[in-house]
């Protein structure tokens, strides 16, 4: 897991090496993120993709539901920039299947004042 250093660039933004990222509570980034993961499906697909990588299908069938509600999911967590495309494998009949996986580095969502918000980093 990557350590917690100061630096003076952009807290919002992903650092460069793709360590962490620091959020205001009321940025829209930080909305789109709450709001994806209201979900109890959203939440245990991440966490499924934390373990290991998997196809929506496989992710379907661990959670018990539909490709459809599952790639509903993923497309939210993609927007958030909690998951990515990690490559791709094929069925047992041949079809191409896109390769799931969470996307490198830490991720904090902060209240307060922006002084206050950054002065745990530092």
């Amino acid at each position: 897991m990557s350590s917690l250093q100061p630096s003076d660039t952009d807290h919002s933004a992903v650092e460069e090496d793709g360590s962490l990222r620091v959020l205001p509570l009321d940025d829209d980034e930080a909305g789109r993120l709450i709001n994806c993961l209201t979900s109890d499906i959203a939440r245990s697909t991440l966490a499924a993709l934390q373990r290991e990588s998997a196809t929506a299908s496989e992710l379907a069938d661990a959670a018990g539901t539909s490709l459809q509600n599952v790639r509903h999911h993923l497309d939210s967590l993609r927007d958030a920039g909690l998951v990515r495309v990690v490559g791709t494998k094929y069925s047992v009949k041949g079809r191409e299947m896109t390769v799931y996986g969470t996307t490198e580095g830490s991720l904090v969502v902060c209240v307060g004042e922006d002084s206050e918000r950054l002065r745990a980093f530092e």
